[in-house]
């Protein structure tokens, strides 16, 4: 594989990797109000069950296992762009229709199923296809030694995109109504497509890749797919991407329902816990990232200390949660939600970060392929995940008739999957080969 000549700068500056950060922050706010907002109105609102909307969240992640093909036709045009665009496209066109369907099934009805599977469709087709391509132009203009710092950036400023749009809804949705929560999910995703496109315009143009895609060019998806899993490094994270998603994702729908039902929170309040959730998550990752780049100046870059500590933490955190389930009101419920995302995030970056490094070691131009498979992992990992803690909290709900045990047997099993998580990570040597380059290249 050839490198490109060196004609000045080697990679996109900081300044361009927040405006491709600019984008990951619009596909989170987007992507919020269907798996949080929407979620919780489905489940107190309208008394549906959890499955249901657990379900259709499900089915997105399951319709993003299309992401190695994204990636991969991506990769052959080597404009990512047009592909980014147009996934942010179904991705809002979808959310649309989710409100919409959400608002349908307080009266119940074939109509709203149908039209909820066919949003949650395009949810996932949208992040998948906007998703991919954007990691994958990340990863192929970012310098080898800013990838951890542009891993931090690009997710923290998600992580700020959906504080804003729960900070927003929980404003704007007091008091709740239909017409309120249609106006208010409308307004949000016609921002955040704008200014994605803004971040966008002219970004592609007026950069070039680091390697020439000499190999991509003609190659099949099958043919791409065997290259990748022929991959040591890249097999074994796919591995570690799975087990650790599962673990991230089993408390992402019952949080609100649980914040609704054990402490008795209103729409508004159940999302401005989500924000609380999210502003940890945001503290966490910059903690990570200005504590990991001090870490290496002195010791070596450990990307595998960090993903371990925030593994262990969150399984902390989540300890709490089931103790708050059982002890309810009197629990300092903000503080401990604020303290599992600031874990979450401290992980979060860590592994992004890995994954950013392992995207560019393959052949040049393949970063959407790679990308494509670990997203694919990781939604096959927050679709199970998801679904398994709402299902569970239905079953253990209808038998002992009791929210709090229910709540609290997930949350434990989602803080020994962390732990299982940790130990994955431990025994990795996709890991630590990552932490070994890092601290040569520092």
């Amino acid at each position: 594989m050839t490198a490109l000549p060196q004609t000045g700068s080697t990679g996109i500056g900081w300044l361009g990797i927040m405006r491709l950060g600019t984008v990951q922050a619009a596909i989170g706010a987007m992507v919020m109000l269907g798996t949080s907002l929407l979620n919780r109105v489905m489940v107190v609102e309208y008394a549906v069950a959890a499955a249901v909307p657990a379900a259709l969240v499900a089915w997105h992640y399951a319709v993003q296992l299309t992401r190695p093909l994204w990636g991969h036709q991506s990769d052959q045009t080597q404009a990512r762009t047009p592909w980014i665009v147009c996934g942010l496209g179904v991705l809002a066109l979808g959310m649309l229709l989710a409100v919409n369907a959400t608002i349908m099934m307080a009266t119940g009805g074939v109509t709203a199923v149908l039209l909820g599977i066919l949003s949650f469709t395009m949810i996932g087709i949208g992040v998948g296809m906007a998703g991919t391509a954007l990691l994958a132009l990340l990863a192929s203009r970012v310098e080898p030694a800013r990838k951890p710092a542009a891993a931090a950036i690009t997710w923290t400023m998600m992580v700020a995109g959906i504080v804003v749009a729960a900070a927003l809804s929980q404003v704007w949705l007091e008091p709740f109504s239909e017409a309120r929560l249609a106006i208010v999910v409308s307004l949000i995703v016609l921002g955040a497509f704008c200014v994605a496109l803004l971040a966008l315009l002219r970004f592609e143009a007026d950069t070039i890749a680091l390697k020439i895609p000499e190999e991509a060019d003609g190659q099949s998806f099958p043919e791409a797919l065997r290259a990748i899993w022929a991959d040591g490094q890249a097999r074994r994270f796919t591995w570690f991407v799975f087990v650790s998603m599962v673990a991230y994702s089993m408390q992402d729908l019952i949080l609100e329902p649980f914040a609704g039902l054990v402490f008795g929170f209103s729409p508004a309040q159940s999302t401005g816990l989500a924000g609380v959730q999210h502003s940890g998550i945001l503290v966490g990752m910059l903690a990570s990232g200005v504590g990991g780049t001090l870490y290496a100046r002195r010791f070596g870059a450990n990307v595998k200390l960090w993903i371990v500590l925030g593994c262990v933490g969150s399984a902390v955190m989540l300890v709490g949660l089931a103790g708050a389930a059982m002890v309810g009101p009197a629990w300092p419920l903000r503080a401990n939600v604020f303290g599992l995302g600031f874990a979450n995030g401290v992980f979060a970056v860590a592994a992004v970060g890995a994954m950013l490094g392992l995207a560019s070691d393959g052949k040049g131009g393949s970063e959407g392929a790679r990308m494509g498979v670990w997203g694919a992992a990781q939604a096959i990992a927050f679709g199970t995940g998801g679904l398994a803690g709402a299902v569970i909290v239905d079953l253990l709900r209808s038998d002992a008739a009791a929210d709090g045990p229910a709540f609290a047997t997930v949350f434990l099993i989602e803080a020994v999957l962390f732990v299982l998580a940790a130990l994955t990570a431990v025994g990795t040597s996709m890991v630590r080969a990552i932490g070994q380059r890092e601290a040569l290249e520092a």
